[in-house]
């Protein structure tokens, strides 16, 4: 009795920690997953931030198989260990509670996955989109479920045990490092960050302008006569990689008032995200390539009438 109550704290804070990062391992791997359908089957109905939102769960889902998933291969090794040393670890209740649970869980996963595949087939919106994130989930709830209903039958450890640790290795690692060639380095993440707020201060330069020219019916002679000491809204005139201002060019001669908005790029817009951002602006292109960059615009006079005509 004193050698059970000596190790029962150690054998529930390993029991807990593995069926923890067995659920977190799961939950990240299917995210990771869905990231990939995302990005090879993108939905065409959804908007940037749809798209643009396919890197930050799929960043988070690697940074957590990176951390997890060997912490949960670690103390599951551990426990074998323990298992063949002292039978009755094995035997213990907080183990045959957690993995019931485990089973419960994982049958209410199946169950749920396939009712929503039927009900979804049946109301005609089936798609391949769909369908492979309905069989990623499945496939892992009984990856789960089969090997832990498995391993709950038998008195001694399962055989299992080895061929779902590597199968489980190798499949996490390869999930993983493919998504590197997705989300990029943390280089490449960083430049195309500073690509797509250079594409933002230029958007808000541009309505600042606009805005201005319908004042006063002219443009600004530079990006400091949009400073407004009394506003409290404030514009950002300067490129946050270089610390340099943007260039802004007025055609103050043409009979339609034009400006040119200037700035230099990391990548080629079409390798980010900005791209898709351009396209909801109905009224602008900002498609840049890597390299200094220039947009032209044109003040379309009946969309945005002075406001002095404005009755």
């Amino acid at each position: 009795m004193e050698e059970i109550k000596r190790n029962l704290p150690r054998d529930v804070f390993l029991h807990l920690l593995a069926i923890v990062t067995l659920y977190w391992s799961a939950i990240s791997f299917v995210t990771l997953l869905w990231q990939y359908v995302n990005y090879f089957f993108p939905d065409a109905l959804k908007n940037y931030y749809y798209y643009n939102g396919i890197n930050g769960p799929m960043r988070f889902a690697i940074s957590s198989l990176i951390i997890v998933f060997p912490v949960f291969i670690l103390v599951s090794w551990w426990l074998n260990k323990i298992y063949a040393k002292e039978a009755a670890v094995r035997e213990s209740k907080i183990r045959k509670w957690l993995i019931y649970l485990t089973l419960f869980i994982a049958a209410l996963v199946i169950i749920g996955d396939l009712i929503t595949v039927i009900n979804i087939f049946l109301g005609g919106e089936i798609t391949t989109r769909f369908i492979l994130k309905a069989l990623s989930i499945l496939l892992v709830a009984a990856f789960i479920f089969g090997y832990y209903l498995n391993d709950v039958r038998k008195d001694s450890p399962t055989k299992l045990a080895k061929p779902f640790a590597i199968a489980s290795i190798i499949i996490v690692l390869v999930s993983v490092v493919g998504a590197f060639f997705i989300v990029g380095s943390p280089q490449s993440a960083r430049l195309i960050q500073f690509d797509e707020q250079k594409v933002s201060d230029l958007q808000q330069i541009q309505s600042q302008i606009i805005y201005y020219w319908q004042r006063k019916q002219v443009l600004p002679n530079s990006l400091d006569d949009l400073k407004d000491p009394l506003s409290s809204y404030m514009i950002s005139t300067t490129d946050p990689q270089t610390d340099q201002a943007y260039e802004y060019y007025a055609h103050q001669d043409t009979a339609i008032p034009t400006f040119e908005l200037c700035a230099t790029f990391n990548r080629e817009s079409k390798d980010s995200e900005t791209y898709r951002k351009a396209n909801l602006d109905v009224n602008s292109d900002w498609y840049h390539s890597a390299g200094r960059m220039c947009f032209t615009r044109t003040i379309d006079i009946e969309l945005y009438p002075p406001y002095s005509t404005i009755k």
